[in-house]
């Protein structure tokens, strides 16, 4: 496959809180997707390159008014959810579980309806900018490879877990693992899929063991997934002191929080990715920072269900790894510009405090906790990259080209700018803030284009 030199003006965030803007920057691709180059106008080679991409009818312009971000990796989504996207939010979580999305997931024995809901969630992700994707599945074997099948047909970037949950304490009899044996066996069915599906040989999608959390899974079955985890050296995701009620069921049973079981039973390492976080405690934020494992924020669904703001800043300044999550459909809305500007919001409501009954010196945190779009944009790319250990979410050399295109003029879209006020990262500002889905005209996977309008 041909490579090509793309001309075009963008932003990145390879560190937290600072935005690099590129003004015409020339990125030359290889045919494989693989960022060879990028060249900034001023450069004493720029010229050079550009007139040998011209000649070689290689280069690629952006039209006036369209602006290249990387591609949106969103940290935790559970991929059978989506029919309920927008519902059952009036709800505690036990109840949500029980009520509502339980009975959803089951209804993924049917591998007609598993196919139909997987490829509309599949192209409305990447619609939205999501090039990359940590996917929570179900328990169904059949199902959960049907979603491998649609990532790799539609040129998603995926990771893709088969649910475990196997303790009858708190799964109901129509949706669970049949047995310890059933949950790890089947986990290692998946993983072994992934691996030698005949459409996978770059990668693009990889396996995840995936314990949905520790109340839905006895010890041995916890146990069992860490020595596979360590046999396999995939990725682990779950989810770790999300709620008071989730959270307080840990301790009660275990003696100790999510983060310290999570460790005893060998599933918290640099691939591991902890949903939620709300309530880690000091030393909880330290293992996780010692593990080198990583936090997926998940701000509009914290909103819901938690009862808690996850303190991101305070995080991303300890030095964790920390991507970003829309958690279709705990969250109500797949898209990550919208949980962006909830990351934004939330983090300024922790700072100022929210109780108007009292004075605001009282009523406020006392410590920074605020992030601007900056920080916010970085946890939507290259930090949701980072936390994943994938060489995505930024343009450099090596780096694969997963991007979309920002079309300000859109005539359908949600944004405008304005020539006397708007330059620099203030641009990436009104994009965070303002821009839509229908504002994204192109998105490329692995330099492969898999949606544009």
């Amino acid at each position: 496959m041909r490579g090509k030199v793309l001309l075009a003006s963008g932003f990145h965030a390879p560190v937290a809180g600072e935005v690099d803007v590129l003004e015409d920057a020339l990125i030359a691709v290889d045919g494989e997707g693989v960022i060879l180059s990028v060249t900034r106008r001023g450069e004493a080679d720029y010229d050079a390159v550009k007139a040998r991409a011209v000649a070689e009818g290689r280069l690629e312009r952006l039209p006036e008014g369209s602006y290249l971000l990387p591609g949106f990796v969103d940290c935790h989504v559970h991929a059978p959810q989506y029919p309920q996207l927008g519902g059952a939010l009036d709800v505690s979580l036990e109840v949500w579980l029980q009520k509502y999305t339980f009975p959803l997931e089951a209804r993924y024995a049917d591998l007609a309806f598993a196919k139909r809901a997987y490829g509309l969630l599949v192209e409305d992700l990447i619609a939205n900018g999501t090039t990359t994707t940590l996917y929570f599945a179900t328990v169904h074997q059949d199902a959960t490879r049907a979603l491998v099948d649609t990532c790799l047909e539609k040129g998603q970037r995926a990771l893709i877990g088969k649910v475990v949950m196997d303790n009858v304490e708190s799964c109901p009899d129509y949706y669970r693992d049949a047995s310890v044996d059933a949950a790890l066996e089947g986990t290692r069915a998946l993983i072994d899929y992934v691996r030698m599906h005949p459409d996978n040989a770059a990668g693009l999608v990889k396996p995840v063991v995936t314990p949905r959390f520790i109340p839905s899974c006895t010890d041995a079955t916890l146990e069992g997934l860490g020595a596979i985890a360590g046999e396999c050296g995939c990725h682990v995701q779950t989810h770790c002191s999300e709620s008071d009620w989730e959270h307080g069921y840990v301790l009660s049973r275990h003696g100790m929080t999510d983060t310290e079981s999570l460790d005893r039973f060998a599933l918290l390492g640099r691939h591991t990715m902890l949903a939620h976080s709300n309530l880690l405690t000091a030393s909880d934020m330290e293992k996780i920072r010692v593990r080198e494992a990583a936090v997926a924020h998940c701000p509009l669904s914290n909103a819901y269900f938690a009862g808690a703001v996850f303190p991101l800043r305070a995080a991303l300044e300890k030095g964790l790894h920390v991507g970003l999550g829309t958690d279709i459909s705990g969250g109500p809305s797949a898209s990550m510009l919208e949980n962006c500007r909830a990351a934004v919001t939330v983090s300024r409501m922790l700072e100022t405090g929210v109780d108007p009954a009292v004075d605001a010196a009282t009523r406020a945190n006392g410590q920074p906790a605020r992030i601007d779009f900056r920080h916010a944009f970085h946890v939507a790319t290259a930090g949701g990259a980072k936390a994943l250990d994938l060489p995505v979410g930024q343009f450099s050399p090596g780096y694969r080209f997963d991007a979309i295109v920002i079309d300000t003029t859109a005539k359908a879209g949600s944004m405008r700018l304005w020539d006397e006020f708007d330059s620099g990262d203030g641009v990436l500002q009104k994009i965070v803030f303002t821009a839509s889905k229908a504002n994204i005209a192109t998105v490329w996977v692995d330099g492969k284009t898999v949606s544009s309008r």
